[in-house]
């Protein structure tokens, strides 16, 4: 079997998390686990493997010495997908296109499943090639990261009570991706070096419920309604992080005139790139504020009865520099409305920023620069959440990418349909983890 095929037969097992877990089909998540040892023998001949939190895997492969260890993580859960939409069903892992267009369409293609597979590829490779790393390296695989992420708390729980802390982590996170800022022609190599908080918050109105025919003047979800539009109307403050100065100092020095001068001398067009970057799109515009977006609404239980809790659920990514508390009260402050009542849920303060000097550095751009040597390698602050928020707290160098290339429009494909990925770009996914496995 070709490690095209492998994929693919990973890929067909919907192994969708939930937070109602109560809803959660179990059975296909101990089918990819069963499933792994069959198509990947020499990772589980020379590796260890504990199940942890019941679904979730970590993996041992012991090298010539047990200090300064190296985490490869990644997670196996997919968002849900209904076929409808879908120019291919989500989990048929179909093949279109020839030669270097040749793309699979699947759910977790991309979102994560991409990574985990390349992951055992290269271990697999390099195990057959009798190679034994310097160093330990794990294996972290989370079954419920696009919920929760207690899979992956416990892994960090376990490994912090067994005195294991982390030289190195790699996690998915950016891409190698173009076209992102103006006067660069190079492909970009964007390595999270932190991440945005993140936060639920919840908006409620109360109010007695009666029959629809007499209406209040205001109701429930009038309220509510008016609340969301003024929380639309005040965006966060934009401000640039250093990690966000770095990276523009970074790709500019590689952009043609007068980009160049404008990206370089911040000195004097802080103030211009700040409002050039609030106007790009939307990927730009949110790297330098706090964004907060209602993702779900809810009234009254019928068509004829009035709302007696009227709630929206928004989701908020917090700026590094920033914190949950402040991004609250400016929700807030844009309301002005006592009788809405606001509460953050489960909230997640924004990561510590990793280092983008020294040995584990080196060692993931190198290994990004074997696989694609023409890219500019660049840190950056990742959009979104991820696994690797939890292990900050035993790793000091935490790293976010995902070793694809992938346009705008495969990147809009994400949590949404017809996710696909190029099979030429997910094969030097491969090779860019074994770089690094012998990197490190």
């Amino acid at each position: 079997m070709t490690p095209v095929e492998r994929f693919r037969a990973l890929l067909r097992i919907p192994t969708i998390s939930r937070l109602d877990t109560e809803q959660i089909e179990w059975q296909q998540f101990d089918r990819f686990v069963t499933l792994l040892p069959q198509l990947y023998p020499g990772v589980h001949t020379s590796l260890t493997r504990e199940i942890v939190a019941e679904h979730s895997l970590l993996y041992r492969w012991k090298g010539a010495s047990d200090e300064s260890p190296t985490v490869l993580l990644a997670h196996y859960d997919v968002v849900a997908a209904s076929d409808e939409r879908w120019e291919h069903p989500p989990f048929g892992a179909e093949l279109t296109g020839e030669g270097d267009a040749t793309e699979l369409w699947a759910r977790g293609s991309l979102d994560d499943k991409g990574a985990l597979v390349s992951i055992l590829e290269a271990v697999e490779r390099c195990v057959s090639e009798g190679f034994v790393p310097a160093h330990d390296v794990y294996l972290s695989f989370g079954h419920d990261e696009e919920t929760t992420g207690s899979g992956s708390q416990a892994i960090v729980a376990l490994l912090e009570q067994r005195g294991i802390r982390p030289a190195l982590l790699v996690d998915e996170g950016g891409a190698v991706v173009e076209g992102i800022f103006p006067g660069v022609d190079a492909p970009i190599a964007v390595v999270g070096v932190s991440e945005k908080g993140i936060t639920s918050v919840e908006l409620t109105v109360l109010q007695d419920g009666g029959h629809a025919s007499t209406p209040p003047r205001l109701s429930a979800t009038a309220r509510l309604a008016h609340a969301i539009v003024r929380l639309n109307a005040s965006p966060f403050r934009a401000r640039f992080s250093p990690t966000n100065l770095e990276m523009i100092r970074t790709v500019g020095a590689h952009a043609r005139q007068p980009y160049r001068w404008l990206f370089t001398q911040q000195w004097l067009t802080r103030g211009i790139l700040l409002a050039l970057f609030s106007r790009l799109g939307d990927e730009t515009r949110a790297m330098v504020r706090t964004t907060a977006v209602v993702t779900r609404l809810s009234g009254s239980d019928a068509e004829n009865a009035l709302a007696e809790k009227a709630t929206a659920t928004v989701n908020m990514r917090v700026a590094v520099g920033s914190t949950v508390a402040e991004s609250v009260e400016h929700i807030r402050r844009a309301i002005r409305d006592d009788l809405v009542l606001v509460t953050p849920l489960n909230p997640s303060e924004p990561s510590p920023i990793s280092p983008t000097t020294g040995a584990q550095w080196d060692a993931v751009r190198g290994a990004i620069l074997a696989v694609y040597p023409e890219v500019i390698v660049t840190p950056y602050v990742q959009l979104g959440a991820s696994d690797s928020r939890h292990f900050t707290r035993i790793c000091d160098a935490v790293y976010r990418f995902t070793p694809f290339e992938m346009s705008l429009a495969e990147r809009g494909t994400l949590h949404a349909v017809n996710e696909r990925i190029r099979v030429a770009t997910w094969l030097r996914g491969i090779d860019f983890y074994a770089a690094l496995i012998r990197a490190v």
